[in-house]
């Protein structure tokens, strides 16, 4: 498994918001991703039909997933598949290795799979002296950076493109010294003639699955580069390495999740590459690989099935979560400190990790609802990190100020008339002294605040009186 350092979170964010190069890399984002998937779902008006009956292709199947396991591997099986079943993390990194010991593999190449950064598989390949070439461009910036993504589908989204080429001119010496690459095309032509010479060498391809389909036993992956294809069909044996809730149960099922997931994404109608893989190179077929593998990963899924969390296994890992969350904006993915940033990864990490590792994520949120909002299977995520605050909370991981402002909040709250009087006596003292200051600059237990900024003084009356006149018919 990768290092998780989640537990560091705060010292993790500080940092980060600190950092001129990451806030510069960080500030296209909202008119990169989030501005073309609301031109996308403005272009199709059955966005939210397709995305109540994606919700209910994901429940059918998380409701029946044994049974379209099953299903896919009998199918699997039969186009020539071996399917291999992984309860963890230790049990998928130890088949893999298998795989490639078997194949007497030297080099390996492999697609975008957040699954093979869960298990923590690079450094167990190159650990058996095998040549470990990711192939994703944003994923071989951060290799050779040595670093872990930052994002679900745009992995180097945290890098600027000056980065980028001083990366290039220092680790590509064998290129002429006076190339120019100052276009990002240059940069794409650069990493593609590299990496062709991974492509040809491979003897093991490994890629993740957006999709695994139950009727047919076929696994999908939807690129824009075209890397995965090369991964898959140019070594003699390919890998798949999924998670079970990748299950779907018929071809018909996918097209709608793939219209949701592009638009989703990166506000594509499809991607450039969606590829279905049936199986090995049959008999008839001019390329392709001798032996396939798919290793379903389960990794503490299972426990979430039948709880509250099930809900988050919905999720098709289009980022559009991140893309809108104003918390991720400001200090990027690596300060969530493990593979999955942003709202999913403050519900996925602690169900993944345990939640007292990974505690501070469901707090890390302003509770906006923009990732719900936007995410294409509806997974209901800052209801999720409720649930996950309520448990830190009932294993006392909670700060004890913390707790003790909880329970002094909650004593207040639950007696209507004494939290009325005391708003009526404490409002209008709190506006009059504020207005004189022009805000506070410090308030008991608003440090967090007021570090940063000056908490504005009430103005005028409070919303409850307001409501209640409202209700009661009287002219404001």
């Amino acid at each position: 498994m990768s290092t998780i350092t989640s537990p560091a979170f705060k010292a993790n964010a500080r940092g980060a918001l600190q950092d001129k190069q990451l806030q510069r890399a960080l500030s296209e984002v909202p008119r990169g991703l989030a501005a073309r998937r609301g031109a996308a779902r403005a272009g199709l008006p059955e966005f939210e039909a397709l995305r109540d009956k994606g919700r209910e292709i994901k429940d059918h199947t998380l409701a029946y997933l044994d049974l379209y396991l099953e299903a896919f591997e009998k199918k699997a099986t039969e186009a020539g598949s071996t399917v291999h079943f992984a309860p963890t993390a230790e049990d998928a990194r130890n088949i893999v290795r298998k795989i490639c010991r078997d194949a007497r593999a030297r080099v390996v190449t492999k697609g975008k799979s957040m699954i093979s950064e869960e298990i923590g598989l690079n450094d167990a390949l190159e650990a058996d002296g095998i040549v470990v070439a990711e192939t994703d461009l944003g994923e071989y910036l951060i290799q050779i950076r040595h670093e872990t993504p930052s994002h679900i589908i745009a992995p180097a989204i945290h890098l600027t493109q000056d980065q980028v080429e001083a990366d290039f001119r220092r680790l590509h010496t064998k290129l002429p010294a006076d190339r120019q690459l100052i276009e990002p095309s240059q940069l794409v032509a650069e990493a593609r003639l590299i990496l062709r010479e991974k492509f040809l060498a491979a003897d093991v391809g490994i890629t993740g699955a957006n999709f695994m389909i139950a009727e047919t036993g076929s696994t999908v992956i939807v690129t824009n580069e075209g890397n995965g294809d090369l991964t898959q069909s140019l070594p003699k044996v390919h890998i798949v390495l999924a998670s079970i809730e990748k299950m779907v149960p018929t071809l018909e099922d996918v097209g709608t999740l793939i219209r949701l997931l592009a638009r989703s994404a990166t506000g594509q109608e499809i991607s450039t590459y969606t590829t279905f893989s049936t199986g090995p190179r049959r008999a008839s077929d001019p390329d392709g690989p001798e032996a396939c593998h798919i290793v379903i990963l389960d990794n503490g899924r299972t426990e979430l099935l039948g709880t509250q969390f099930q809900e988050v296994l919905r999720c098709i890992r289009c980022g559009a979560c991140m893309n809108h969350c104003p918390v991720y904006g400001a200090i990027g993915g690596h300060a969530y400190g493990w593979v999955y940033p942003g709202p999913i990864g403050a519900v996925l990490t602690p169900a993944l990790i345990g939640v007292h590792s990974a505690k501070h994520l469901p707090n890390a949120s302003t509770f906006c609802g923009r990732c719900e909002e936007v995410c294409p299977m509806k997974i209901p995520l800052p209801g999720l990190m409720r649930h996950w605050r309520e448990e830190e909370y009932d294993a006392g991981d909670t700060p004890l100020m913390y707790r003790a402002g909880l329970k002094a909040w909650a004593a207040v709250a639950k007696r209507p008339r004494l939290y009325h009087a005391l708003v009526r006596v404490l409002m209008p003292l709190l506006g009059a002294i504020g207005r004189r200051r022009g805000g506070f600059r410090w308030l008991p237990m608003a440090g967090g605040w007021t570090r940063h900024r000056d908490l504005a003084a009430p103005q005028g009356r409070t919303f409850q009186a307001l409501w209640a006149d409202t209700k009661a018919g009287v002219p404001r």
